[in-house]
C-alpha cells in the first residue's frame, strides 16, 4: 500500500508542515479505521467467527466502516447504536443508511443502556441473541488496532520532529508513541471533552514522548462553530484536502494556530495524520442546514 504525504505550503513561516494521506487508502474504511481493523479482522477469521459486533453514535465512522469491510470480507456484523430515537430515522442518517445498506443489523438502545453496554451481563445477552461474535471495541481500539495504527508510520518518517493526530478513544496516538524515534513528539488533539484521554493512551504505550493539545475540542465531541467550518473550507480550497469536522479538522485548525502563534521552534519539521472520517460531512451538513448554518464544501 502506497503512503501519500503531502506538504502544505505555509506563507513566510520558518516551519514545515505535511499531511499523511491516510484518508485516501478506502473511501470508507479509511485513515486509521483501515489500520485499527487490519489485525482484529485477521484475528476474528483465525478464531473462525463470521459476525463482527461493534458500539456507537448516529455518525461514527466506525460503524460505518465496519459495515463495509464486514461487507467487503464476508462478516456479518452488529451494531449497537447509542439513542433509541433513531431507530425510526435510519434514512435520515446518512451513516447508519449506509451501515444498514451493508447489510448491518443495526440494534438502537437508550444512551443509558449504552453507557452499560460493555458488561458481562449485556454480552452475554447479546451472544444468546445473536450467537456467537467477536467484539470490537467502540472506536475500534484494542490491542490489535494499536497495532495496525502503528504501520502509520514508515523509516522515512524519522526525518520528523513533530507527530500530531486527532483522538477520540486514544488508540490512533498509542499507535504513533510506539511507533515514533526518539527525539520525536506526538501531539494529540482530543476531539472530546474531559481528562479521561491520557488514562486511555497509556494503556496501550508506556512512550513518554507525547503531549496532549486540550485546547482545540470546539465544545466538545461532534460540537462545531462557524469558525471551524471557514477553517475546513479555506484549507479544502487551498491544499485540496478534504477535512472532517469532528476529528481533523480541529487537528489541523490547532495545528495551524500553534504555527501561527510560534509554538514550534524554527526549523521544525511536522507531520500531521489526516485519520479519514470524510463519510461524516455529510451528516454534519444536514444538521448546519437545519441549523440555517455554513456548510462544509465538498468539492473545490
Amino acid at each position: 500500500m502506497e503512503v501519500t504525504t503531502q506538504t502544505v505550503h505555509i506563507p513566510d513561516r520558518s516551519v514545515t508542515l505535511s499531511i499523511r494521506r491516510e484518508d485516501l487508502i478506502h473511501p470508507v474504511v479509511s485513515g486509521n479505521k483501515f489500520r485499527k481493523l487490519k489485525y482484529n479482522l485477521l484475528e476474528a477469521a483465525k478464531q473462525n467467527h463470521t459476525r463482527l459486533l461493534t458500539f456507537g453514535g448516529a455518525f461514527s465512522n466506525h460503524i460505518a466502516a465496519v459495515a463495509a469491510a464486514g461487507r467487503m470480507h464476508g462478516f456479518d456484523t452488529i451494531g449497537i447504536i447509542r439513542g433509541e430515537e433513531l431507530e425510526g430515522k435510519v434514512r435520515e442518517n446518512p451513516t447508519l443508511s449506509f451501515a444498514a445498506n451493508c447489510g448491518m443489523k443495526l440494534v438502537f438502545v437508550s444512551r443509558e443502556a449504552y453507557r452499560q453496554k460493555a458488561n458481562a451481563d449485556n454480552i452475554t445477552a447479546w451472544q444468546e441473541q445473536f450467537g456467537s461474535f467477536y467484539l470490537l471495541p467502540e472506536g475500534g481500539t484494542n490491542a490489535l488496532a494499536v497495532k495496525g495504527c502503528e504501520e502509520i508510520l514508515t523509516q522515512a518518517d524519522a526525518d520528523f520532529d513533530y507527530l500530531c493526530c486527532a483522538a477520540g478513544t486514544g488508540g490512533t496516538a498509542a499507535g504513533l508513541i510506539n511507533a515514533s524515534q526518539e527525539g520525536q513528539q506526538v501531539l494529540v488533539f482530543p476531539s472530546l471533552k474531559g481528562n479521561f484521554l491520557g488514562d486511555e493512551i497509556r494503556k496501550f504505550t508506556s512512550g513518554k514522548n507525547w503531549r496532549i493539545i486540550p485546547d482545540y475540542h470546539f465544545g466538545g465531541y461532534g460540537r462545531i462553530t462557524p469558525e471551524l467550518v471557514s477553517f475546513i473550507n479555506r484549507f479544502h480550497l487551498e491544499n485540496g484536502v478534504p477535512l472532517d469536522p469532528v476529528y481533523t479538522g480541529k487537528m489541523l485548525f490547532g495545528v495551524m494556530d500553534m504555527i501561527n502563534r510560534g509554538s514550534f521552534p524554527t526549523g521544525s519539521k511536522i507531520l500531521a495524520i489526516h485519520t479519514g472520517g470524510l463519510q461524516g460531512i455529510e451528516g454534519m451538513n444536514n444538521k448546519l442546514k437545519r441549523n440555517k448554518q455554513p456548510l462544509i464544501t465538498t468539492n473545490v
